[in-house]
């Protein structure tokens, strides 16, 4: 079968670094570290696996991040090469499955692609996170039943949904009802991060948050923020109309266009009654701001932006992935005594009384009617057209782009 995979090889990772400041296509390109490959299955590792036929593969932001070589080496130990790409995904059953696990063939799922203590062979003796309801930080990423990688799609073994088929633990299959479409549901995952960030840092119906981004995390966000119940004020910065319309449509109070330079602050300061000071050289800062944001974007730009925007006392919850960021004044942090927190995959929160993992609840959500997610799906692509689906994606203003995702024949 044929499946796009990051391949390691350092005289790659040097050609394409270099040629890709002079055009994306390098990154693409037959010497990128990026391949479309004819792989083998994978091997299940166990009699507790089962085989999934993908339906969709989202492209995500954090595969881009790695495509175009801006992740940070520091997360390169908890990934095992050459992985098939996707952790995005809906599929099947497969019908090749020895042990269905009480899981029908056939049967439409989508896979919480955490790979923690429970899918690598330490349930009965789970480290600290996982036994406390947090497995996005367990210790044994790098350990267990299968090579390295804290998720489906960064990992050797398990293959991912960039490809026809891939492999899961019983403990990660999620049923869907016939209520969710799969356009839908190749959007739980991402929604599923952005509720394990909003119930960590829930906002109180008194507060204005501010949203940055309205790219498929900044989206969901707000819809995770709304699904939950939330009757804060929410501003939300969008660039392009069909973002606008869509932040619009999943419940922001207002959505920003942000002007350059200073005029961005002056939009905030006018909705938050606060002060905009000019220091003799530099940037601008700000007096007062917003209660809450969630930075979604993670470039240099917005994540200082959000520093400076944050009223003192307030809170900064990181939900998009800083690609190394670089030119940040951390001053706001300890002149304004902001909180700062990150957030990380997917974990245990009580809602609604009962203790509910976030994929499992983004499903329930969805099926439940709180929010529909499918209009996010704007552009599907087969694999072999994976350089424009690619070059598609990397420019989402000009192509009109939320989520564009590799589209396969259901089994």
């Amino acid at each position: 079968m044929q499946a796009l995979q990051f391949v390691e090889s350092k005289p790659r990772y040097a050609v394409t670094k270099a040629a890709g400041m002079l055009s994306s296509t390098a990154f693409w390109s037959r010497a990128a570290c990026l391949q479309l490959n004819d792989v083998r299955p994978p091997a299940l590792p166990g009699p507790e696996w089962l085989r999934i036929n993908t339906r969709y593969g989202g492209i995500c932001g954090t595969d881009i991040g790695t495509i175009l070589l801006q992740s940070s080496l520091a997360l390169e130990p908890y990934t095992s090469m050459p992985f098939t790409l996707g952790h995005e995904n809906t599929g099947q059953v497969s019908r090749n499955n020895d042990d269905g696990h009480g899981f029908e063939p056939g049967q439409r799922v989508v896979i919480n692609p955490l790979l923690a203590c429970a899918q690598r062979g330490f349930a009965d003796k789970p480290c600290e996170m996982c036994a406390s309801g947090r497995p996005n930080l367990c210790a044994h990423f790098q350990h267990g039943d299968v090579s390295p990688g804290m998720l489906i799609g960064f990992c050797r073994d398990t293959g991912g949904s960039w490809g026809p088929e891939f492999i899961a633990h019983r403990s990660q299959v999620i049923k869907l009802p016939e209520e969710i479409s799969d356009e839908a549901a190749v959007i739980a995952e991402p929604f599923a991060i952005a509720l394990n960030a909003v119930l960590r840092n829930p906002p109180r119906d008194d507060e204005t948050v501010l949203i940055m981004g309205a790219g498929v995390m900044g989206l969901v966000t707000l819809a995770a923020i709304r699904a939950t119940g939330s009757k804060s004020r929410i501003l939300m910065t969008a660039r392009h109309p069909f973002q606008i319309e869509m932040a619009q449509r999943l419940g922001a109070d207002e959505v920003i266009k942000p002007e350059r330079g200073v005029g961005f602050f002056h939009q905030i300061a006018e909705r938050t009654d606060a002060g905009v000071l000019k220091p003799i050289l530099g940037k601008h800062v700000v007096k007062g701001g917003v209660d809450r944001v969630y930075e979604c974007v993670g470039s240099d730009s917005t994540l200082d932006d959000a520093l400076r925007l944050t009223r003192a006392g307030g809170m900064l919850v990181l939900v998009g992935i800083p690609k190394m960021p670089s030119n940040v004044d951390w001053t706001p942090i300890w002149f304004h005594e902001i909180d700062v927190h990150g957030s990380f995959g997917y974990a245990v929160h009580e809602f609604e009384g009962a203790p509910r993992n976030t994929m499992q609840l983004a499903v329930d959500l969805m099926a439940e009617g709180r929010v529909d997610l499918a209009p996010l799906v704007t552009h599907r692509f087969r694999i072999d057209d994976y350089a424009n689906a690619l070059a598609t994606a990397t420019s989402r203003g000009r192509n009109n782009v939320i989520r564009s995702v590799f589209e396969f024949d259901p089994a």
